[in-house]
């Protein structure tokens, strides 16, 4: 990750400190649970925690639908994994949905643990619902429709009750720290805003810093955030050298209460749970406007509903469309609704009576501060949870309460990371040297406006590059800002304002709740490509990657083991040496793109799917299938078919090995059991099972050579006899059968053959050449006859290969060399004379038919 250039804004030097193991910035349901958890897996670790309103006050307290997590009997995380993928429209990073989705029910369990009380029916069981994009009953729920306050209440009681957590109340972070000796961030300064001793400008000092400052929806005229939601942590990490990543998929919410054509700021939530139960969209004549727009119509996920209402709006030239609800009856409102029923009466409208009036708002982002799995930015020292983080969970768009999952799985993540090793407090810090020009307080009312028109629900080039120049326009204020609160908020909201247009100015597509107008369709190559932006000075500046290869840590480490373990070659040449670093710094991505490209093969064409299993089996159907032994063997190449498995489901899968790689196995034994969408089962099923039989048939028959020679000191090694592009995974097919791995390439050891020997002149002109260019590289020599050999040892051969010698042949070298090089027997060689070769003393049999015309071992897929 880049660190770009560190700015900060002008405020005073800090007047006080306070210090701390841990500083957490925020107090929603990422910054409590991220707080609970590092105390409880530190012993003697303290936390303090900043908030810029009250400890209880954020947008967790709003939420209202639930917390999604597959805990229901006959659910199951991978189905979770799936729902999360369909409604993040191909961008969701498969590595934390598969950690959010499997990590999930054990997050909500600890959750009730702390003291949430969740809704539970007449058996005691948790009450379940379901919501936009979710093809199951998951959506756990507190109070009816309040889920989110009693979260935040049980939260907040549990880190009043814990002395090593500190709390830090009506406090504005303002930037960055760094320790002067390491660069790191050490620390924030902030505002208290007039509370006790400690009051203006300070500083909280820690060797981490955790961002849980939520989202960024007050850069919107409509939003159903609340005003604490300026972006602040956002923008003090992009201060900071941190980037942002997909900012420009901002969910809209579909269901907000309308208010009037008028209405600024906050607005109701009408929770999607009402859709859940049976509530459905219509326009002003009663029409449904979402049938046949989507298979699960009402509960579709989110982007499709918000961009539905939008298109319906312009279409008939009205500010809302209604939810009807009315046929649920009292006494369904009044329990599972409450807070929604009082909501509607407060503004004047009784939904047992009318339809509700909404219209869609600003409702969550789905990027952030750039994190990997486990929450660090790419500035040390900085971390970044929840709302604020961009984990990848969503993707181009949320799927219906997977963000306070979120929040809880992640901050879990964290503080164990942060617990593992304690660092030493700071003792010194400094801030940025560049310091950004404030905006004008007055400017933010038409941030807003710009905002809502440009970076709507319905984007448009044009529209998004005015937005760009007139938001630039304002960072730029004719008259100096005086520091200040205000001043301070307002040049977050800018800030943040002007990274999410340039995010959406530059993905030319309309992908999940980003819609571009102009470019209606998404585009295939944007598929896998993610935009960043970062502050240049104060510039804001956009770009995008290609994403890289997301893998669990442990899948990722095993795959890196598939790869011949090579020494760095003793090179005079630093070039050499530096292309070989180059080429296996990460093998894991190696394999992950002959991965992808053995699957283009059977997905290039037509419309790039397996048309069959398209046809024939449902989107959301989930099963699972064994991958069996057909016959007895020695297998070789799991964490490959595994990989297959993770490429084609997007990581949305559950693997269960029955074996390991090097295992003897027999007929009918289970592999490998995998779940996951049937169809990504049966599209990654050839390429799996290529791999897979190839492989396994190299080390069965590597271990047949090798029981062959048992006891006689010999080994089994193979040769650069491979296939294309596959020699890593050969060779260590070959190694899993108990052979050995001769050179991989042509760089690693010299290997002096009969051609060179004639283009040298000799034996031992070839040999000395070789020594004498690259002294310290392995150096082996290949002779046909017996009175090659002296030659060959004088000139310094430390091994040497007896190509097509006979048994007695190769006794008679063995006697001459008495030990002063390695002898390899190489040429002619079969099972039946394997012993009688291996027993004249050589130290190697090289076979190159183990990796060049080895059978595949029988292994097939069989769907349970």
């Amino acid at each position: 990750m880049s660190t770009p250039t560190q700015t900060r804004i002008s405020a005073p030097e800090p007047g006080w400190s306070v210090s701390a193991d841990v500083a957490v910035i925020g107090s929603g349901i990422a910054g409590l649970s991220t707080a609970l958890r590092y105390v409880r897996y530190s012993a003697d670790g303290r936390v303090v925690l900043v908030t810029k309103d009250r400890l209880s006050t954020g947008s967790t307290a709003y939420a209202q639908g639930g917390i999604a997590a597959a805990v229901a009997p006959g659910d199951d995380p991978v189905a979770h994994m799936v729902d999360t993928h369909l409604a993040g429209a191909g961008l969701s990073d498969p590595h934390a949905v598969h950690v959010l989705a499997a990590e999930g029910p054990d997050a909500l369990r600890w959750l009730i643990g702390v003291g949430a009380e969740f809704d539970r029916d007449a058996d005691g069981e948790l009450s379940l619902t379901r919501e936009g994009g979710h093809r199951t009953d998951r959506v756990a729920h507190a109070g009816g429709d309040a889920t989110g306050a009693e979260i935040q209440r049980a939260l907040v009681a549990a880190v009043l009750a814990e002395e090593r957590i500190e709390v830090v109340e009506h406090a504005l972070a303002l930037d960055a720290l760094r320790d002067p000796a390491t660069g790191a961030v050490c620390g924030a300064t902030l505002h208290v805003m007039g509370e006790g001793a400690r009051d203006g400008v300070g500083a909280v000092l820690a060797p981490a810093v955790v961002l849980a400052t939520g989202g960024t929806g007050q850069i919107f005229a409509a939003t159903t955030n609340p005003p604490v939601s300026t972006g602040d942590g956002l923008a003090l990490a992009v201060r900071a050298g941190a980037r942002l990543r997909d900012m420009e998929f901002i969910q809209f919410h579909p269901t907000v209460l309308w208010l009037g054509p008028d209405a600024r700021g906050r607005q109701p939530l009408v929770s999607e749970a009402l859709r859940g139960e049976g509530a459905y969209l219509v326009d002003a004549d009663g029409r449904r406007i979402m049938e046949g727009v989507h298979e699960l119509a009402d509960l579709a996920p989110r982007d499709v509903v918000a961009r539905t209402i939008a298109r319906t709006m312009a279409e008939q030239g009205t500010d809302h469309v209604h939810l009807e609800a009315r046929h649920f009856g009292r006494a369904t409102w009044e329990k599972r609704f409450p807070t929604i029923l009082a909501s509607c009466r407060e503004h004047g409208i009784d939904p047992l009576a009318v339809p509700i009036p909404v219209a869609p708002a600003a409702h969550y982002a789905s990027g952030g501060v750039e994190v990997d799995i486990d929450g660090r930015t790419g500035v040390p020292g900085l971390w970044a949870v929840g709302e604020a983080a961009r984990t990848g969970v969503h993707g181009a768009n949320r799927l219906a309460s997977n963000s306070l999952l979120e929040g809880l799985v992640f901050a879990d993540r964290i503080a164990a990371r942060l617990a593992e090793k304690a660092l030493p407090r700071p003792t010194a810090w400094k801030a940025a040297d560049h310091v950004s020009s404030l905006a004008d307080p007055g400017d933010s009312p038409r941030v807003r406006t710009l905002m809502s028109r440009g970076a709507g629900v319905l984007r448009t080039g044009e529209g998004l590059a005015s937005l760009t120049e007139e938001l630039g326009g304002l960072a730029r204020p004719a008259v100096p800002v005086v520091p200040g609160v205000a001043s301070w908020e307002a040049t977050n909201l800018l800030t943040v304002a002007r990274l999410v247009a340039a995010a959406a100015l530059h993905r030319t597509e309309s992908r999940g709740s980003h819609q571009r107008a102009d470019h209606p369709g998404p585009r295939p190559e944007w598929r896998v490509r993610s935009v960043t932006v970062r502050l240049e000075g104060d510039t804001p500046v956009a770009a995008d990657e290609i994403l890289p290869p997301s893998l669990p840590t442990a899948l990722a480490a095993e795959l890196d083991t598939v790869s011949l373990p090579l020494a760095e070659p003793a090179h005079a040449d630093p070039d050499v040496r530096a292309q070989f670093q180059a080429s296996w710094s990460a093998p894991h991505q190696a394999h992950a793109d002959l991965v992808r490209r053995a699957l283009a093969e059977d997905l290039t064409g037509g419309p790039g799917i397996d048309v069959t299993s398209v046809a024939t089996i449902p989107a959301d159907q989930v099963r699972t299938a064994h991958v069996v032994a057909r016959a007895s063997g020695t297998v070789s190449g799991l964490p490959l078919a595994e990989l297959v498995f993770w490429t084609v489901s997007d990581g949305a899968l559950d693997v269960t090995r029955g074996a390991a790689d090097g295992d003897a196995v027999e007929r009918g034994d289970v592999l490998m059991s995998v779940t996951a969408r049937t169809r990504d089962l049966l599209t990654a099923e050839r390429t799996a099972l290529n791999l897979l039989t190839h492989m396994s048939g190299i080390a069965t028959a590597t271990r047949a050579w090798v029981d062959a020679v048992a006891g006689t000191g010999a080994r089994i090694r193979d040769s650069r006899k491979t296939r294309p592009g596959l020699r890593a995974l050969e060779k260590y097919a070959v190694r899993c059968g108990g052979g050995v791995n001769h050179r991989y390439c042509l760089s690693d050891a010299g290997l002096v053959k009969d051609n060179h020997v004639i283009a040298a002149g000799g034996v031992g002109a070839a040999v000395r050449a070789v020594r004498e260019r690259f002294p310290g590289v392995p150096l082996e020599v290949e002779v046909d006859r017996i009175d090659q050999i002296e030659e060959a040892l004088e000139a310094g051969a430390e091994e040497i290969l007896l190509d097509n010698f006979t048994v007695e042949q190769l006794a008679e070298a063995v006697a001459l060399v008495r030990g002063r090089a390695r002898l390899e027997s190489s040429g002619g060689l079969t099972l039946g004379v394997a012993r009688d070769v291996a027993a004249t003393g050589v130290d190697y049999l090289a076979v190159g038919a183990l990796t060049h015309s080895s059978p595949a071992l029988d292994i097939a897929l069989d769907l349970v």
